[in-house]
């Protein structure tokens, strides 16, 4: 009730802890004089520490890094709470902590040759330290940008070749996936098996400014990028209004009896006796969890559910006034206009306006591992660290609604009749692709659904032979099965440290049309969003693109880079030692000390050496210049990462060869 610095100024007054453990004389005395105002604390310390002026924005951000993790999760709340129209000042607070301490440990010595006197040299000019750093690591940066220029080259070269001839009918099978640079592989074998089959990029999220609420829960989670806040729900439904309301009841049931149990569990007056007693009933449990099995991802989403009837449950987005929850609409019924509004959003930003296949795959992602606090780093950036299938499930419904598909047609934007959308999910520990609803397909589409399984499991067996050396499984690529059966444990064994690579090694984002990277062998380093210039009169999808996509994949690609050249402070150290801190906010590396941030060291290196090289992200653009230039003038945030060299931009000549790279002065063909 007191906030984060009145509750640390009213225990440091009360408590001796402080005293004892720092062996700080006159604590409680001093402390009793702080002010009761963070705002005033942070007045107080720097009038107490004399900063000089020139300095004080240099030591205040200087104060906060020394508690980087804590400051990014107060930075990560203020984001959130503003993206709802809010604010959220535990960043100021926590300042106010962590200055209020400076001030308290201040011996109050002034003379020549305190530590005060020494304080004040170390900050009167803090841009000299900062040009010292630069002139002590000037050779490593010239090397830094040779081995990024080295990689470029290399793409400029594939991106430029001749243009391979684009598909002259609409293909049968079309497979929408992520922009994940995992894609990237799996989305090559799938067209290495059929020419029927044409492959496209688009953010995991489907467009879908949503959050998710699983039924008869009150957790509201983001499915969305980070960068965005939710404008609509979605929930899980049965077939029948009836059915609905009876799963409800029973998860409520599960979920009421499991805390009573977990409560019980907790007092003080049966935790001991409660192992002492029943702990050995856990023992077949956790024997059967260390051994190798073959078992598929367990969603908390379905938590408190039998198996069978969680499987009835679809993930609907709530617009009012639709059909009733769980009734498939009827032919005559009407689309709300909001829901009409964002289908059609979502098709015209993913190019879908035409030429649609007569099976359209949408394939969010997820990994699967056990054990596993980094467990999100796993799963779908754009989806806020979940997994992309509530949003692909939502938005195959969406699309397969006569009343919207007789609203897109009223807008020209015609779905055919004989076009039907199925929602997946690739596994990308294990190069599995499930499907979802299939149940729900027609059976004038059976063949085709059918013939979409076979060649996603070959692709699947193609990603993982690509991908076994990676894991140290190069000699069980001869045998697919084997392959298989391997990774499959690998990802259900709670001692896996390294359960799959996830993005590392990513160096590029492309935004193109298919046609300039179908064939090419990317490595699994790059992005993928499918984009026609042709097909964006208003120049709004490359907006969308330059300020959402493009961020995060930059994001995603910093948060890399920055875990390798300086895991110490950007990474988050030995995966091995983490524990989980307030079940939710981060882990400690230990028992205590600062959250730590970023990637852990297991995610980037596999013992011998490192499998993410550190290169600012390289993205490519083909469009007019004219286009991209009008994005740029229009965005502070995108001129700030281009030219301040947080990321590089080059351009592709559309039905060309000719790439140019952009600079703060003009576009370069260097």
């Amino acid at each position: 009730a007191q906030g984060l610095y009145g509750s640390w100024h009213a225990d440091i007054q009360r408590s001796h802890r402080s005293r004892l453990l720092m062996g700080a004389r006159g604590l409680r005395r001093r402390s009793a004089s702080l002010p009761s105002d963070p705002h005033s604390a942070i007045e107080h310390a720097l009038e107490v520490l004399d900063v000089p002026a020139p300095a004080v924005e240099s030591y205040l951000a200087a104060a906060l890094l020394s508690v980087n993790g804590w400051a990014s999760w107060c930075a990560y709340e203020r984001w959130q709470a503003r993206l709802a129209q809010q604010d959220d000042d535990h960043i100021i607070e926590l300042l106010a902590i962590r200055l209020s301490w400076e001030a308290l440990l201040d011996d109050g010595a002034r003379g020549a040759g305190s530590a005060h006197a020494a304080f004040l040299a170390a900050w009167a000019d803090p841009n000299r330290a900062v040009a010292r750093f630069e002139s002590q690591h000037r050779v490593r940066w010239v090397l830094q940008r040779a081995l990024e220029i080295t990689y470029q080259r290399t793409l400029r070269s594939q991106l430029g070749r001749g243009l391979p001839p684009a598909l002259q009918a609409a293909p049968r099978i079309q497979a929408v996936f992520c922009i994940d640079v995992r894609s990237e592989v799996l989305r090559r074998a799938l067209e290495s098996t059929s020419t029927e089959v044409a492959t496209l990029g688009f953010a995991g999220f489907f467009g879908l400014p949503a959050s998710y609420t699983p039924l008869a829960t009150t957790m509201v989670r983001p499915q969305l990028p980070g960068l965005l806040a939710p404008a609509i729900n979605a929930t899980d439904v049965a077939d029948t209004p009836a059915e609905t309301s009876h799963l409800a009841r029973l998860r409520c049931e599960a979920l009421e009896a499991r805390a009573r149990w977990r409560g019980f569990r907790a007092t003080p007056g049966s935790a001991f006796t409660f192992v002492e007693t029943g702990g050995w009933r856990y023992a077949a449990t956790l024997l059967t969890a260390s051994l190798p099995n073959q078992r598929g991802v367990a969603s908390v989403d379905r938590f408190g559910l039998p198996a069978a009837a969680a499987a009835k449950l679809r993930p609907r987005l709530n617009f009012a006034p639709a059909a009733a929850a769980g009734d498939r609409p009827s032919p005559s019924s009407v689309a709300p206009e909001p829901a009409v509004a964002m289908a059609a959003g979502v098709l015209g930003a993913m190019g879908l306006t035409e030429g649609l296949a007569r099976l359209v795959l949408l394939a969010g992602h997820g990994g699967q591992s056990t054990n596993n606090p980094h467990a999100a780093g796993l799963d779908c950036g754009a989806c806020c660290g979940q997994t992309g299938e509530v949003n692909a499930r939502a938005l195959a419904a969406l699309l397969n609604d006569a009343a919207i598909r007789r609203g897109l047609g009223a807008r020209g934007i015609p779905v055919p009749p004989g076009t039907w959308f199925v929602a997946g999910l690739h596994n990308t520990t294990t190069d599995e692709v499930d499907l979802f609803d299939t149940d729900l397909v027609p059976d004038s589409h059976a063949a085709d659904l059918a013939a979409l399984q076979g060649l996603l499991a070959q692709a699947g067996a193609i990603t993982r032979s690509e991908r076994a050396p990676r894991l140290g499984l190069a000699d069980l690529r001869g045998d697919s099965s084997a392959l298989y059966q391997s990774i499959k444990s690998r990802a259900n064994d709670w001692s896996q440290v390294r359960p799959e690579w996830a993005l590392a090694d990513c160096a590029a984002f492309v935004v193109a049309p298919r046609t300039r990277t179908r064939g090419i062998d990317l490595g699994g380093r790059s992005f993928l969003h499918d984009y026609h210039w042709q097909r964006d009169p208003d120049n709004s999808i490359l907006e969308l693109i330059m300020t959402a996509p493009m961020v995060v994949t930059h994001w995603i690609n910093l948060q890399y880079y920055a875990s390798t050249v300086d895991n110490q402070r950007y990474g988050s150290g030995n995966k091995v030692l983490h524990n989980v801190v307030g079940g939710r906010l981060g882990v400690f590396e230990g028992n205590g000390g600062d959250l730590r941030i970023g990637l852990p060291w297991q995610s980037l290196h596999d013992g011998q050496e490192l499998m993410h090289r550190p290169l600012r992200l390289s993205v490519f653009i083909e469009a007019p210049r004219e286009r991209i230039d009008a994005v740029i003038a229009r965005h502070a945030i995108v001129r700030q990462l281009l030219d301040h060299q947080w990321l590089h931009l080059f351009r592709i000549e559309p039905a060309g060869a000719a790439t140019e790279r952009y600079t703060a002065s003009g576009w370069s063909s260097d």
